[in-house]
């Protein structure tokens, strides 16, 4: 994939009371507004709450990491633009931009590995059905655009065996 947010871009609503006393977004919020995102990513591929009520399958956050490069007002419009940086049969690594219109450069930049998982009696891995293995493929980006995504702290990786 060339594209460096080929999934639709989510669309932030700052409430007020995300609002610190300096007046900027509570760094809490990133997380929440991240999670949103990673909600809409999940509806695109497939992955929404029909899905999880016909399979008892769904996503669960293993590792997520945030860069808070600048601040957000409450007067910012906010979006968030989510890429799929790598995949295999059971996980996903998602790679998110968040970005204000009074800004040109990036606000914040958040990475979060997610594993696709059974929920029942006992929760399993589960490997993703072909389809949205092959989805999650056909998203992933370039190693180009890979390599140009942002900063990470401490490398997420899918490490094979």
């Amino acid at each position: 994939m060339n594209a460096t947010a080929a999934l639709p871009a989510y669309r932030a609503t700052i409430e007020p009371a995300y609002i610190d006393y300096n007046g900027h977004l509570r760094d809490a919020y990133y997380g929440l507004i991240f999670s949103y995102a990673i909600d809409d990513v999940m509806d695109h591929l497939g992955l929404g709450p029909a899905y999880r009520e016909r399979t008892g399958c769904t996503l669960y956050t293993l590792e997520m990491h945030l860069h808070y490069l600048h601040e957000v007002k409450a007067s910012d419009e906010l979006t968030v633009e989510t890429s799929i940086l790598d995949a295999d049969r059971k996980r996903f690594h998602a790679g998110s931009v968040f970005r204000c219109t009074r800004l040109p450069e990036p606000v914040a930049i958040a990475d979060a590995m997610l594993l696709h998982v059974h929920q029942g009696e006992k929760v399993t891995t589960a490997p993703f059905p072909a389809e949205i293995e092959a989805r999650l493929q056909a998203l992933k980006l370039t190693p180009e655009a890979l390599a140009a995504f942002g900063p990470i702290s401490r490398r997420i990786e899918l490490r094979r065996r």
